[in-house]
């Protein structure tokens, strides 16, 4: 019996009733994948966690109190304070939605950072990584899909 929500996700899961051990075997971008989704949500919670980090005044003496900052600022830090601990979430459940939410959050993260640099900070460094946290998305989730379709 299956737990799974209309079979969201049914590629990260693992073996089904009625599979051989030599299907499960070849799992493993299916695994690659499910792991590379749980290391992404703890780093993607932390994320959260600094925005509402932000949002409480912890550990910025020096910054002036979240409610005298600009609105365009207070809106961006509550938009990604809700939606990196939604996506890390998702993540975590390996669903779908998960995914799209984070690919939304990172794309978002992108945008902002270069059309409001003061807002949201981002290093060049910080920039790659997130292209290619998102590159290697993409391409772990389609091994696992050909993967399966193989199987």
């Amino acid at each position: 019996m299956s737990l799974g929500l209309g079979g969201d996700g049914e590629a990260l899961r693992g073996e089904t009733a009625g599979q051989t051990g030599e299907v499960a075997a070849s799992a493993r971008w299916r695994s690659a994948l499910v792991w590379f989704l749980r290391l992404l949500s703890a780093f993607w919670l932390a994320k959260g966690l600094l925005a509402w980090a932000v949002i409480f005044g912890l550990g910025a003496q020096s910054q002036p109190p979240f409610e005298a900052r600009l609105l365009s600022f207070q809106a961006i830090i509550v938009y990604f304070a809700v939606l990196d601990l939604v996506a890390a979430v998702g993540l975590w459940l390996t669903s779908t939605w998960g995914g799209v939410l984070w690919l939304l959050a990172a794309l978002s993260q992108l945008l902002l950072s270069f059309f409001f640099p003061r807002f949201v900070p981002m290093t060049p460094l910080l920039g790659a990584l997130f292209v290619a946290l998102i590159v290697l998305y993409f391409l772990l989730t389609w091994a696992a899909e050909t993967e399966t379709d193989a199987a």
